[in-house]
């Protein structure tokens, strides 16, 4: 049997997940705020601390991304080429080193919520909506002071979050709460579904050939919404750090395992 990943058959043709490298190009809105840091220590494993420098802040995120294999395909079959995502980063400690964390995300397409389960993020599907900017006719703002992004989240039929975002001025690099290496946990519970994990892991990650594009920087506003089953509600907004529209692409293909318990260890 070949393939990446599930379902596996002798020709890997209907594989979920294409082989490694993956490469991502993307406009991305960013909005850092401060937060209760016990908010951000009650989102972290055990083994992780929180950052020693600004632990409360937080960095919600939207994403419009085109991502491909190594052989471009998908770039002339766009279903599987583009895709969006909102995703929460917080900053951590873990063995003396500070890592971004991605604490909770959402994405729109099946191959990127199982892409994100091989790299630890908890993606889970959603509905998720920014503007474009825009170069000609009115229909959309330009990428110039005053220009104005709207953002949305939506799951299982609730609005999570909406926002504003306003260009002030250019800007050298958006942000820094995301700007550290990736640290994520990856579990799987044990089929016997008696409370143990039969994976249980710390890893780290981060893309090759980063290439950065334009930059804007700007005020913003972020309001979230209560859900029966989300919690972004529990890391309110106590204080604007900045917010970014950019441009970023990236590939990745393998991350580092900082810690592995095994069965033995988890009995």
């Amino acid at each position: 049997m070949t393939g990446f990943y599930y379902p596996r058959t002798k020709s890997g043709k209907s594989a979920i997940l294409p082989p490694v490298p993956w490469h991502y190009s993307g406009e991305l809105i960013t909005m850092e705020y401060r937060t209760d840091v016990e908010a951000v220590k009650a989102l972290l494993p055990e083994g992780f601390e929180l950052a020693d420098e600004d632990p409360g802040a937080v960095a919600a995120i939207w994403a419009d991304w085109q991502s491909c294999s190594d052989d471009f395909n998908e770039v002339l079959d766009p279903v599987r080429l583009q895709y969006k995502e909102m995703f929460i980063v917080i900053r951590c400690k873990y063995k003396g080193k500070t890592y971004s964390r991605c604490a909770f995300i959402w994405v729109d397409k099946e191959f990127a919520i199982i892409r994100g389960q091989h790299q630890g993020y908890p993606k889970k599907l959603g509905i998720i909506q920014q503007t474009r900017p825009v170069n000609v006719g009115k229909a959309g703002p330009r990428l110039a002071p005053g220009g104005k992004f709207g953002v949305t989240l939506a799951a299982f039929d609730r609005r999570l979050a909406e926002g504003v975002f306003e260009i002030t001025d250019t800007a050298d690099a958006p942000g820094f709460v995301n700007g550290h290496p990736m640290a994520h946990s990856r579990w799987y519970p044990a089929i016997e579904t008696d409370g143990t994990d039969s994976l249980s892991e710390v890893v780290t990650m981060s893309g090759f050939d980063v290439d950065f594009g334009r930059c804007f920087k700007g005020d913003f506003d972020l309001t979230y919404f209560d859900s029966p089953v989300e919690e972004l509600v529990d890391l309110p907004i106590r204080e604007k750090i900045g917010a970014y529209w950019h441009e970023v692409g990236v590939s990745w293909k393998a991350g580092t395992t900082l810690e592995r318990r095994t069965l033995e260890d988890i009995g």
